[in-house]
């Protein structure tokens, strides 16, 4: 069978989405069966490490999604230094077979990636991104570039999910990848924050235990707020903030707009989540969003395996920091609690830079892929 890559019809296709897609934050045309996504680790390569729920994942994207997954020299390299990764950043952008990139898994360190980066060369042919947690570095370079990404499905984590993946994230991942226009978020049935150990195979055997759906919880509610996304991982965006890295120096570029924020498995406190957003508030940033979308917030890790009655201590005391703040910087502003998007499971696809629709009186959220 020929090379559907070595086509000349096929670089034409190509040159027309990148001539479609270079305009400023236009989205990006779908991905289609048969494309060949590239998979990175722009933070940590614990694909190495930890083969068994990235292998699953690179599975799954080949026969559930028939997408042909290519890995770069840095993508299994535990240690690989920032220029490798930029390297293989860019060598995934500059391939026009390339059609979508997707990150193994997060990490602490990719905000050193960033200054190694060509924006022209990322710009010249630009092609949907999927990543999280320490991708808010990526997610953020890549919204400042004109390219909307999206938040959200990781390899090792959402396409590894031992047994199958969540319904409600396949199905959102599929619509961001194949789909474009309206699509509605809706909360989870069932969810979950208790991990089990990726090194035992044993792990891989059965889906994992969830629990049932708590729905959303609205503040302010009574307006439709339509707007562009900013936001991510907040211990990450602390640090942009603190780098003065990736943060519009205008900052009515987020007039308006729907802010996306949620925490990690590392668990700040309410006094840590509350201090970085005053000090957003202090900036003139976070009065500059209209929606403010919190994401469930993880309650368990293994370094801190939490009771039941602590982990809903946990996520009750964050939930009154973020009022907070919110309400002593933007009291006008609405807000969702619990939207999966974070680090629990499921985790909807959310695309970063594009388009989100936040309707308090029908109690709706409706994303544009």
């Amino acid at each position: 069978m020929a090379d559907r890559y070595s086509d000349p019809v096929y670089h034409g296709a190509a040159t027309t989405r990148r001539a479609l897609a270079s305009r400023h934050d236009e989205p990006l045309l779908p991905t289609q069966a048969g494309d060949r996504i590239a998979v990175l680790s722009p933070s940590s390569g614990l694909p190495g490490l930890l083969p068994l729920p990235y292998e699953l994942g690179l599975e799954r994207l080949r026969k559930e999604y028939g997408l042909e997954p290519v890995e770069y020299p840095a993508t299994r390299k535990m240690g690989s230094t920032p220029q490798e990764r930029a390297d293989d950043i860019h060598a995934a952008f500059a391939d026009p077979g390339i059609r979508a990139v997707i990150a193994s898994i997060g990490g602490d360190d990719q905000i050193t990636v960033l200054p190694l980066l060509d924006r022209e060369l990322i710009r010249a042919d630009p092609k949907p991104f999927f990543g999280m947690s320490d991708n808010t570095n990526l997610l953020a370079y890549l919204r400042n570039s004109g390219i909307v990404a999206f938040h959200g499905a990781r390899v090792m984590c959402e396409l590894g999910r031992p047994g199958a993946m969540h319904p409600q994230t396949a199905e959102s991942l599929r619509a961001a990848l194949f789909t474009s226009g309206p699509y509605e978020l809706r909360p989870a049935e069932r969810w979950r924050d208790v991990d089990r150990d990726w090194a035992d195979p044993a792990t891989f055997d059965a889906e994992p235990e969830t629990r049932p759906g708590t729905g959303w919880t609205w503040v302010n509610a009574d307006r439709v707020v339509e707007g562009r996304s900013w936001g991510g991982c907040l211990e990450i965006l602390g640090w942009l903030l603190m780098a003065d890295r990736e943060i519009a120096h205008d900052l009515s570029e987020y007039d308006g707009g729907v802010l996306l924020l949620e925490t990690s498995e590392e668990m700040p406190s309410a006094t840590e989540v509350f201090r970085t957003l005053r000090n957003m508030g202090e900036r003139g940033l976070l009065q500059r969003f209209s929606a403010l979308l919190m994401g469930r917030p993880k309650t368990w890790s293994f370094e801190r395996p939490n009771s039941p009655e602590e982990a809903a201590r946990h996520a009750s005391d964050q939930r009154e920091a973020v009022l907070s703040a919110v309400r002593a910087y933007a009291p006008d502003a609405t807000i969702v609690f619990d939207v999966d998007f974070g680090h629990t499971d499921p985790q909807l696809v959310i695309p970063y830079g594009g388009t989100v629709r936040v309707d308090g009186p029908a109690r709706r959220i409706t994303v544009t892929y």
